[in-house]
């Protein structure tokens, strides 16, 4: 900026100079080099006119309020014969930039921090200021001495390339972290909620505490401390900031808080005042959760707050304000719990307009939406309406935004990012059951943005032959009715057997409310078994792989409160089918599953997106004539027990000494197991965000058996990557089993295209 300013000052001169010895009238003004200002504008800002006497100081003047437009290196003037001429030297145009060693796969991060877009003019004062948001961002993350340099490059079309590299610093560790004045409360139970936490030993392990400093959370731990305080009835705890010396030479830091903890206080009394009555007090005092006579908790305080909200919106109130007080007695250590409402007036819903569904169909929105116009305003059903669209799986991400027209209307404006729903597959690869395998398949969840599955299969693979056709639709003509048909033709080679099925199933189901819906259907099979060693089997365990018909009637009934199809963050599902077959067939048995699943979001918790997940399922089948042995249950792989190959975990055929047999090939001849639950504890957290990928670390177990269901335990703990990949959501697998046994068949890695994570 220094050498501009420099050439201006001569330009100046030599222009000063030049004009002074010109006393001639000009008669004409040009304009050289200038693209980013007009000649329009450019008259209006230049002080030197035709017509009049040359004036040095308007000439400076003039160039000057050029130059300070932003867009120019250089601006001077000459002139000859009357004629002024002013010459412009536009600033470069930046058509490349670039953010390395810092938040590089983090795009919104990286233009918050340098807030230069291609196709601005390079500017050696925006450059600097990018710079130091960006040491000032390391340094926040606890990166201290962080250096960032600029390179730049003029390129062949006269643009430049702007390359910004960052440089790391050192990171503080805090090596110690005191507490002085806390008697009352455990100090290690501060490092719930804090950010800077003492550093322990092994910290680099998952679980473990590494200590690094960060910054930016200083000032903010303190209030999370008192905030935790006061979950323990210390209303009036306070917590100083904290005093940090930090050895630069080792990059190690002391911290210290000084804590004044106070008393205890009790809940006295909990009152509600109304400003219009809409509701019985005791109907709000129903739904709050503190106590009299116990300690005050500040988490529950703002719970009940927001459960109050809920309820009198719900009645159609969307602008009520909920006040909470609390009034202390010092003297006696206790306070009084107030909830001051002012409803508003009742709302109800004027327009309610769909944005960003570029492919799927308004109306396939619209019926998932527990409100519409005319509809009186509720926040449960706001909030169900996002969790059923994210039940879907058609969007990637939804929002309902509430717009405000007056004090009785509001319109509601359903934002949703689409998901891929479809894809088509050519070419082969490798499954972790199925060995090498050459498919081509064509599905999507959403064909032509109507709701509708479709969905058609050619499979080969070492162990499977498959050709299967399904389409479904979860909401026929709009309605709550749903329907299915599907035709397969599949065979499988198992250890010790070769299944081949032939069939097709046709069903109807029926949504009782937003989370209940029931299912009938229809199934017909033709199966044989070949390639089958029968050593040693007798007349009745033959029976078992005798070819047959099956024809079944299943019904079921299903629960799903979750908030997304793919990663739900909350909510519960639920599901419980029987099937019955021996209806004009072979088959004969009655078969019962049951799957359960629990997701819980901890941000609020851990202020990171940690994900809890709870799945069990529960499977039990009764032969009532004549169960196949293909009709009987199996454990291992994704879906059960991870870490054992698929269908490994069975029972075995044994003699009437009770030795297992063997077929030709030396495998144990498995026979399934007539009942079995296994179950899975995950935890999911972010990967690679931008990318919407994730790491689950789990733990199985299970239990199989024939006679009894703890026959056969297995478990197996391990890490699986989940990602929104370009075909579809992918997730690999990667388990160890724990209580493997002699003759397990382990796999320490699977895959799964396009399921539920």
């Amino acid at each position: 900026m220094d050498f501009n300013l420099k050439k201006i000052t001569l330009s100046l001169f030599l222009s000063s100079v030049l004009l002074c010895a010109a006393t001639e009238t000009i008669t004409n003004i040009k304009y050289e080099g200038m693209v980013h200002i007009s000649e329009a504008v450019a008259k209006q800002l230049n002080e030197v006119k035709i017509g009049e006497p040359l004036d040095p100081i308007r000439l400076d003047k003039t160039i000057k309020t050029f130059f300070d437009q932003g867009y120019f290196e250089d601006v001077w003037a000459d002139q000859e014969e009357g004629t002024v001429t002013f010459h412009f030297k536009e600033k470069p145009i930046i058509s490349k930039i670039e953010l390395k060693g810092f938040k590089e796969n983090d795009e919104e991060a990286q233009k918050s921090l340098l807030r230069i877009e291609k196709g601005a003019l390079y500017d050696a004062k925006r450059i600097e200021s990018a710079k130091k948001r960006i040491v000032e961002a390391l340094n926040q993350e606890g990166k201290i001495d962080s250096v960032v340099e600029v390179e730049t490059e003029k390129l062949e079309n006269g643009s430049m390339s702007v390359k910004f590299i960052a440089n790391e610093g050192e990171e503080i560790i805090i090596k110690e972290l005191r507490y002085n004045g806390v008697m009352g409360l455990d100090p290690d139970e501060f490092d719930k909620v804090v950010a800077n936490k003492e550093h322990d030993f092994m910290g680099w392990m998952w679980g473990r505490n590494d200590g690094k400093l960060k910054i930016a959370e200083l000032q903010y731990d303190p209030l999370r401390i008192h905030d935790y305080y006061m979950q323990f009835g210390y209303l009036n705890a306070k917590v100083d900031t904290p005093f940090v010396a930090v050895d630069f030479n080792r990059y190690e830091a002391k911290m210290a808080y000084n804590v004044f903890e106070g008393d205890i206080f009790r809940v006295s009394d909990i009152l509600v005042f109304q400003d219009t009555a809409v509701i019985e007090d005791q109907a709000l005092l129903d739904v709050i959760k503190l106590e009299k006579n116990k300690p005050f908790n500040i988490k529950t305080f703002r719970d009940d707050a927001e459960s109050i909200k809920t309820k009198i919106a719900d009645l159609g109130y969307a602008f009520v304000q909920v006040q909470p007080d609390l009034r202390q007695d010092k003297e006696a250590k206790t306070v009084e719990v107030i909830y001051r409402i002012v409803p508003g007036k009742k709302v109800h819903i004027g327009n309610v307009i769909i944005a960003g569904n570029n492919r799927t169909l308004d109306r396939v929105v619209r019926r998932e939406l527990f409100l519409a116009p005319g509809d009186l305003y509720s926040l449960t059903n706001l909030k169900d309406s996002r969790s059923a669209l994210g039940r879907t799986g058609y969007f990637e991400t939804n929002t309902i935004e509430e717009k405000r027209i007056d004090d009785e209307t509001m319109d509601i404006i359903v934002q949703a990012k689409e998901a891929p729903t479809g894809n088509i597959q050519l070419g082969g690869g490798y499954g972790s059951f199925g060995g090498l395998m050459l498919s081509a398949a064509i599905s999507d969840r959403n064909i032509f943005g109507s709701g509708i599955t479709v969905g058609l299969n050619l499979e080969k693979s070492q162990r499977t032959s498959s050709y299967a056709f399904n389409i479904s639709n979860p909401r026929l003509n709009d309605s709550d009715f749903s329907g299915n048909f599907a035709i397969n033709n599949t065979s499988t080679e198992y250890d010790t057997y070769t299944t081949t099925s032939k069939g097709l199933s046709v069903g109807v189901g029926h949504r009782f409310n937003r989370y209940w819906s029931g299912y009938l259907g229809y199934n017909y099979s033709q199966n044989a078994y070949s390639d089958m060693s029968d050593a040693n089997l007798t007349t009745e365990q033959l029976r078992y792989y005798e070819s047959y018909a099956k024809s079944s009637i299943m019904t079921s009934a299903s629960y799903d409160s979750t908030d997304d199809y793919y990663v739900p963050r909350e909510g519960m599902s639920f599901s419980q089918s029987i099937e019955k077959a021996g209806i004009s067939a072979d088959a004969d048995f009655i078969k019962s599953r049951t799957n359960f699943g629990i997701y819980r979001g901890l941000q609020k918790l851990t202020d990171f997106d940690l994900i809890m997940r709870y799945k069990a399922r529960f499977n039990y089948v009764k032969d009532t004539g004549y169960l196949p042995i293909n009709e009987r249950f199996y454990m291992g792989g994704i879906g059960s027990v991870r870490g054992f190959q698929s269908y490994s975990i069975s029972p075995v055929l044994t003699d009437a000494s009770g030795v297992a047999l063997l077929s030709s090939t030396g495998e144990l001849q498995k026979n399934g197991g007539t009942k079995t639950f296994s179950n899975s504890l995950e935890m999911s957290v972010p990967l690679v965000p931008e990318a919407r990928m994730r790491a689950t670390g789990f733990v199985d177990y299970g239990w199989i058996g024939d006679k009894s269901l703890t026959e056969i335990a297995r478990s197996s703990y391990g890490i699986s990557l989940e990602w929104f990949s370009p075909v579809g959501p992918l997730q690999l697998v990667f388990s160890n089993p724990i209580n493997a046994q002699s003759g397990d068949k382990i796999t320490h890695f699977e895959f799964t295209i396009g399921q539920r994570f």
